[in-house]
C-alpha cells in the first residue's frame, strides 16, 4: 500500500501515513461513469409537467357545427392544434432514478478514491472552532489546492460548514458519506488524517 505525506494546515510537512487498502482498488472507468449518471439522475426532482388537453380549463363548447361551414371539423378549442390548447407528449411528473446495485456503487466509489490519490492532501488536523472563512481559505492556499476542492473530515462541525460556505467550488463531506460525483469533480481532496481510519472501516 502507498504512503503519502501528512501536512499541517500551514502547509508544512509533519510526517507520512500509509493509505488504507481502499485506495488500491481497481479503477473501472465505465463503472464510475454509470455511478455518476445514476447519482445525477437521482438528484432530478422530476416535477416538470405540461397540461394535456384534459387539464386545460375551458373548451367545453364545440366551436362551430360539424358540417356545412367549409372549415375543418373541431370538437374543442383546447385541442393541441389550437393556441392555448393542451400539449402533446409533453413531460410529465416522474422519477428519474436509475437503479444501481450496492456492490457496483461501492466498487465505483473505491475506484474513484484510487483514481484521485494523486490529488490527495492529508492534513493532520482541520481544527475549526469558530466560523471563519479565512481559516479554510488559508489552508487551501498553503496546500496549493486547485480550483475545486473537497474537504473530508471524520466529523463535520457547523463551524467547519459555515467557514467553507463562502468559498466557491469548495465542498465539505464526512468520511463515511463520500460519493463518486464529488470525488471525481474535485481538483484537490483535502483529507483529515483521522478520515483514513473511517474510510478503512466503512469502505475497506
Amino acid at each position: 500500500m502507498a504512503s503519502v505525506d501528512v501536512f499541517s494546515k500551514a502547509g508544512a510537512k509533519v510526517g507520512s501515513v500509509e493509505l488504507p487498502a481502499a485506495f488500491s482498488s481497481p479503477v473501472n472507468e465505465a463503472l464510475i461513469h454509470q455511478a455518476v449518471v445514476s447519482q445525477l439522475a437521482g438528484r432530478r426532482l422530476g416535477t416538470h409537467a405540461t397540461q394535456k388537453r384534459g387539464a386545460v380549463a375551458g373548451g367545453g363548447r364545440k366551436p362551430w357545427r360539424q358540417k356545412g361551414t367549409g372549415r375543418a371539423r373541431q370538437g374543442s378549442t383546447r385541442s393541441p392544434q389550437w393556441k392555448g390548447g393542451g400539449v402533446v407528449f409533453g413531460p410529465q411528473v416522474r422519477s428519474h432514478d436509475i437503479p444501481f446495485p450496492k456492490r457496483m456503487r461501492r466498487a465505483a466509489l473505491l475506484g474513484a478514491l484510487t483514481a484521485k490519490v494523486e490529488t490527495l492532501k492529508v492534513v493532520d488536523v482541520i481544527g475549526v472552532e469558530v466560523p471563519k472563512t479565512q481559516v479554510i481559505a488559508s489552508m487551501c492556499a498553503a496546500l496549493k489546492a486547485g480550483k475545486r476542492v473537497l474537504v473530508v473530515a471524520p466529523t463535520v462541525s457547523s463551524a467547519l460548514v459555515k467557514s467553507a460556505a463562502n468559498i466557491r467550488d469548495l465542498s465539505v463531506l464526512r468520511a463515511d458519506s463520500l460519493n463518486v460525483v464529488d470525488l471525481i469533480n474535485a481538483d484537490t481532496i483535502i483529507m483529515e488524517q483521522g478520515s483514513l481510519a473511517t474510510i478503512q472501516e466503512v469502505y475497506g
